[in-house]
Protein backbone atom coordinates (compact mmCIF):
# COMPACT_ATOMS: atom_id res chain seq x y z
CA UNK A 1 0.00 0.00 0.00
CA UNK A 2 1.56 3.24 -1.16
CA UNK A 3 0.13 6.76 -1.28
CA UNK A 4 1.01 9.01 -4.21
CA UNK A 5 0.57 12.55 -2.93
CA UNK A 6 2.17 14.77 -5.55
CA UNK A 7 -0.91 15.08 -7.75
CA UNK A 8 -1.90 18.45 -9.25
CA UNK A 9 -4.39 20.49 -7.28
CA UNK A 10 -7.88 20.51 -8.75
CA UNK A 11 -11.10 21.91 -7.39
CA UNK A 12 -11.94 21.78 -3.70
CA UNK A 13 -13.93 18.52 -3.98
CA UNK A 14 -11.61 16.72 -6.41
CA UNK A 15 -9.35 13.86 -5.40
CA UNK A 16 -5.77 14.88 -4.71
CA UNK A 17 -4.15 11.58 -3.73
CA UNK A 18 -3.87 8.08 -5.17
CA UNK A 19 -3.73 4.90 -3.11
CA UNK A 20 -1.78 2.13 -4.86
CA UNK A 21 -2.45 -1.45 -3.74
CA UNK A 22 -0.52 -4.40 -5.10
CA UNK A 23 -1.18 -8.03 -4.25
CA UNK A 24 1.51 -10.63 -4.35
CA UNK A 25 -0.05 -12.81 -7.05
CA UNK A 26 -1.80 -10.19 -9.18
CA UNK A 27 0.05 -8.67 -12.08
CA UNK A 28 -1.78 -5.32 -12.10
CA UNK A 29 -1.84 -2.82 -9.22
CA UNK A 30 -5.12 -1.33 -8.03
CA UNK A 31 -5.29 2.47 -8.09
CA UNK A 32 -7.85 4.22 -5.87
CA UNK A 33 -8.37 7.96 -5.95
CA UNK A 34 -8.83 9.52 -2.51
CA UNK A 35 -8.52 12.72 -0.50
CA UNK A 36 -5.30 13.81 1.15
CA UNK A 37 -6.78 14.18 4.64
CA UNK A 38 -8.03 10.59 4.70
CA UNK A 39 -7.94 8.81 8.04
CA UNK A 40 -7.54 5.11 8.70
CA UNK A 41 -11.34 4.78 8.83
CA UNK A 42 -11.72 6.54 5.46
CA UNK A 43 -9.05 4.29 3.94
CA UNK A 44 -10.65 1.16 5.44
CA UNK A 45 -14.07 2.09 4.04
CA UNK A 46 -12.51 2.71 0.64
CA UNK A 47 -10.66 -0.62 0.67
CA UNK A 48 -13.78 -2.45 1.92
CA UNK A 49 -16.03 -0.98 -0.80
CA UNK A 50 -13.66 -1.01 -3.76
CA UNK A 51 -11.16 -3.82 -3.21
CA UNK A 52 -12.30 -6.53 -0.79
CA UNK A 53 -15.63 -6.93 -2.56
CA UNK A 54 -13.73 -7.91 -5.73
CA UNK A 55 -10.59 -9.69 -4.54
CA UNK A 56 -11.13 -10.72 -0.92
CA UNK A 57 -9.22 -9.80 2.23
CA UNK A 58 -5.46 -9.35 2.20
CA UNK A 59 -3.28 -11.61 4.31
CA UNK A 60 -0.69 -8.92 4.82
CA UNK A 61 -0.64 -5.14 4.41
CA UNK A 62 2.72 -3.46 3.94
CA UNK A 63 2.30 0.28 4.15
CA UNK A 64 4.50 3.33 3.72
CA UNK A 65 2.66 4.95 6.63
CA UNK A 66 3.48 4.67 10.33
CA UNK A 67 2.55 1.49 12.26
CA UNK A 68 -0.23 3.36 14.13
CA UNK A 69 -2.06 4.00 10.85
CA UNK A 70 -1.67 0.39 9.67
CA UNK A 71 -2.89 -0.92 13.03
CA UNK A 72 -5.94 1.37 12.95
CA UNK A 73 -6.63 0.31 9.35
CA UNK A 74 -6.62 -3.38 10.33
CA UNK A 75 -8.87 -2.72 13.34
CA UNK A 76 -11.39 -0.89 11.16
CA UNK A 77 -11.35 -3.66 8.53
CA UNK A 78 -11.95 -6.31 11.20
CA UNK A 79 -14.84 -4.24 12.59
CA UNK A 80 -16.54 -4.45 9.19
CA UNK A 81 -16.63 -8.26 9.48
CA UNK A 82 -18.34 -7.98 12.87
CA UNK A 83 -21.03 -5.74 11.40
CA UNK A 84 -22.75 -8.53 9.53
CA UNK A 85 -24.46 -9.29 12.82
CA UNK A 86 -24.83 -5.64 13.88
CA UNK A 87 -26.32 -3.79 10.92
CA UNK A 88 -27.01 -0.65 12.96
CA UNK A 89 -23.26 -0.10 13.34
CA UNK A 90 -22.81 -0.25 9.57
CA UNK A 91 -25.51 2.38 9.02
CA UNK A 92 -23.73 4.70 11.46
CA UNK A 93 -20.44 4.29 9.58
CA UNK A 94 -22.11 4.96 6.24
CA UNK A 95 -23.63 8.16 7.62
CA UNK A 96 -20.25 9.26 8.97
CA UNK A 97 -18.64 8.62 5.58
CA UNK A 98 -21.48 10.38 3.72
CA UNK A 99 -21.26 13.49 5.93
CA UNK A 100 -17.51 13.74 5.33
CA UNK A 101 -17.96 14.06 1.57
Amino acid sequence: MYLVTALPQGSERSFNECLVLAERYRKAPMLLSCHKDGTALYTAIMIWNRVISHTGLFQKIISDREPKFTSALWKNLHNFFEQSYHSQKLTTLKLMFWKKE
